[in-house]
């Protein structure tokens, strides 16, 4: 097919890659991004969100929804359950943030990015639209994974939250059921400082008659989430009772051998030892969304756990990069993942008598830097990078800090170049790892 041939879905299927940058240039530049610059660019509240919904014509009203938040887990679990509901059919859209490598990877229908076609038509279409306003770049963007998904014909999609849930931009949407996995500390300065601060702001998507699963709380967390579901009449299912994952046992190629109450038997391909509550809490969002008529057999649901990654794309969940030496990588970048990949991590290194272990690390400036590095091993070899935003907390003063709690290593700002050392360091059956924030990651795999 030529340049200016176009496709079923009304858009050339090789573009103009100079207007492509142009259009991603333009996002990146001219809307405020909070993922690269944090604070200054989160724009709490929906009023902005619903006049950009209704400025194109309400484009969620024309496909049904899954609404998904949580601290950590919730890409883990959207991805999952669009898998599962590929497999059965349904022409599935897939909404998640922030992206990793390519710009498209937040906007999917069928597993498929987004054109790059669609992506420079959207933006074409709002610089000429006349629109008085300063939407974020979250907003817009969340605007053109709508449109898009009208335009594409999807039946159903799963929107994942950016940050909290009351006051995200996508809870415009009234969608057939929520999930929200779990609740821990991040990003305290807008969410709030306790648990139950944050657990009420992810209780935000919670609506009338609309049932909602909770993969993980308790004590007063899950107070909060059975007060607003009452107050609003939501049906509400806690993933812990009853529990459908009868049991996990993990393969030595990655990834879990598990039973359940519901589809029997199945592999979940997705590794690290925080994948067993995300699971569970898939499984009961399964029993959840059959209950709603959303049809999801149990081969569909076995086939989404066991391929989840192929049918999506998702990557840098407990990746491993080699065998020999080992290499890890992970997004967990909050203190409730990142004790759980130490966990894990610990446990390998338990088991390789006489190995080291090699940690490539970067953070975010706006994170709980103490408590973060107070998680992470003392007996390991440390390089400190950052990742290439703004947002980012220096190497160098990452390396200062890392200090002053006893971790000690060398500071090489590029993560490219500081993998490269670590692999130079490593011997054979060493350990690598390579996480303390997504954008990390996104620069490892880019």
């Amino acid at each position: 097919m030529k340049d200016n041939q176009i496709s079923d879905s009304g858009f050339a299927r090789e573009g103009d890659e100079g207007r492509y940058r142009e259009a991603l240039d333009y996002l990146y530049s001219r809307l405020p991004m909070f993922s690269r610059t944090g604070g200054a660019a989160y724009k709490p509240g929906l009023e902005t969100s619903e006049r950009l919904d209704k400025f194109f014509c309400h484009p969620h009203r024309r496909f049904r929804s899954i609404h998904i938040a949580g601290t950590n887990g919730k890409g883990s679990c959207s991805h999952t359950l669009a898998a599962m509901l590929q497999v059965q059919g349904y022409r599935t859209g897939l909404y998640t943030s922030p992206h990793l490598v390519d710009f498209r990877e937040r906007i999917r229908v069928n597993g498929e990015m987004i054109p790059k076609e669609a992506v420079t038509d959207f933006t074409d279409r709002w610089k000429q639209s006349g629109y008085e306003g300063s939407p974020s770049f979250f907003e817009l963007t969340m605007m053109m994974a709508f449109d898009w998904f009208a335009r594409a014909g999807v039946e159903i999609a799963v929107i994942e939250v950016g940050m909290g849930g009351r006051l995200d931009s996508t809870n415009i949407i009234t969608p057939e059921a929520c999930v929200i996995t779990n609740i821990s500390p991040d990003h305290t300065q807008f969410l709030g400082d306790t648990l139950e601060k944050i657990a009420a702001e992810k209780a935000g998507i919670i609506k009338k008659a609309i049932p909602v699963v909770v993969g993980e709380a308790q004590g007063s967390v899950r107070e909060v989430f059975r007060s607003v579901a009452e107050t609003v009449g939501a049906p509400l299912t806690f993933a812990d009772s009853p529990i459908h994952l009868m049991s996990a046992h993990r393969l030595t190629e990655g990834g879990w051998k598990c039973k359940s109450d519901l589809i029997g038997d199945f592999t979940a391909t997705l590794a690290g030892d925080y994948q067993v509550k995300n699971i569970n809490t898939v499984l009961c969002a399964v029993d959840m969304l059959r209950k709603t008529g959303i049809e999801l057999s149990d081969e569909s649901v076995r086939r989404g756990f066991a391929e989840v990654e192929s049918l999506t794309g998702l990557r840098g969940r407990w990746t491993r990069l080699s065998e020999h030496p080992l290499v890890i990588c992970d997004t967990g970048h909050n203190e409730a993942g990142l004790t759980s990949n130490m966990r894990q991590l610990k446990e390998i290194m338990d088991a390789r008598h006489g190995s080291r272990l090699q940690m490539v690390v970067g953070v975010v400036a706006d994170k709980d830097i103490e408590h973060i590095l107070n998680i992470l091993p003392k007996e390991a070899s440390y390089i400190f990078c950052n990742a290439n935003i703004p947002r980012a907390l220096p190497a160098a003063e990452l390396a200062k800090r890392a200090e002053a709690v006893g971790l000690s290593g060398k500071v090489i700002p590029s993560v490219k170049e500081a993998y490269s050392a670590a692999l130079e360091e490593a011997g054979e059956n060493d350990v690598v790892y390579v996480g303390g924030s997504t954008f990390v990651v996104a620069d490892l795999l880019a």
